[in-house]
């Protein structure tokens, strides 16, 4: 790829970050799960576990759930609105006939979703240690492993709704809400995924989510599954990322041949 390919595809991937941050500067509900539904839900999880009286390696525990929870809800959610805006305003035929790729839909969208992510996780950061005293600051390069992590993981559900999206039509767009909450219980968000079904804890170890949760939880005194669990989460999340983008483009193929992409448009 020449210098000025290079050069176009970048700005092609950029205009759908610059995109999703204009929409949602103009957009109070999405600033709205930016800022209030993570504090919200740090505070109701701080609250509880303080009157049962955990330990703080117990407490920790459970606000590694809740602040992942809300990291990977919010950075996700961006992946899903690029399709899920033109879904909306019925102008998906649009945005394909356009020189874009799928991938500069799915990239672009996915980095605003990080620069989101990171504001939620200071956010929590700083209302973690203030108001409960839990200081969920590892060493900084593994915090920045664990958080890149987790922003893989919201690309993969992002990937994933959009795909059900171009497969399904609009009765797939509640995936957007309820995929997060599908990981958090197979992934073990707020207990170890030891206490579950052997066939859905076989389940848990297949999804990344599961490996950079005990990566994280390990600074904290917890044992993880197996000794390499941070490689582990990388390799299953590339992986997966590489087959959904394959998929993405069956599911867009799909959608041409069959007119969802018309059904969607005005």
């Amino acid at each position: 790829m020449s210098s000025t390919s290079l050069r176009s595809e970048i700005i092609k991937t950029l205009g759908f970050t610059y995109r999703n941050f204009i929409i949602t500067k103009r957009n109070f509900f999405t600033i709205f799960e930016t800022l209030f539904w993570p504090v919200i839900g740090l505070i109701s999880v701080g609250l509880m576990s303080t009157y049962l009286d955990l330990k703080n390696e117990y407490f920790a525990f459970i606000l590694i759930g809740a602040v992942t929870l809300s990291i990977l809800q919010v950075s996700q959610l961006d992946v899903a609105y690029v399709l899920l805006f033109d879904v909306w305003s019925k102008s998906v035929r649009y945005t394909f006939v356009s020189p874009i790729s799928s991938w500069n839909m799915l990239l672009g969208s996915w980095l605003f979703g990080v620069f989101r992510g990171f504001i939620a996780f200071s956010i929590l950061f700083i209302a973690s240690n203030t108001l409960f005293g839990i200081d969920l600051l590892i060493p900084l390069h593994c915090l920045i492993l664990f958080l890149f992590g987790i922003f893989l993981s919201a690309k993969i559900i992002g990937m994933i709704t959009c795909s059900l999206l171009l497969i399904f039509g609009y009765r797939a767009e509640i995936f957007a809400w309820t995929l997060s909450a599908i990981f958090m219980l197979i992934c073990g968000i707020y207990y170890p995924v030891s206490m579950l079904p052997e066939s859905i804890r076989t389940l848990a170890y297949i999804i990344p989510l599961t490996h950079f949760l005990e990566y994280y939880r390990s600074f904290y005194g917890f044992e993880t599954s197996y000794p390499n669990t941070l490689q582990i989460g990388y390799l299953l999340s590339f992986f997966a990322i590489f087959s959904l983008f394959i998929f993405h483009l069956w599911a867009l193929e799909r959608a041409r041949k069959r007119g969802t992409i018309t059904q969607f448009s005005e």
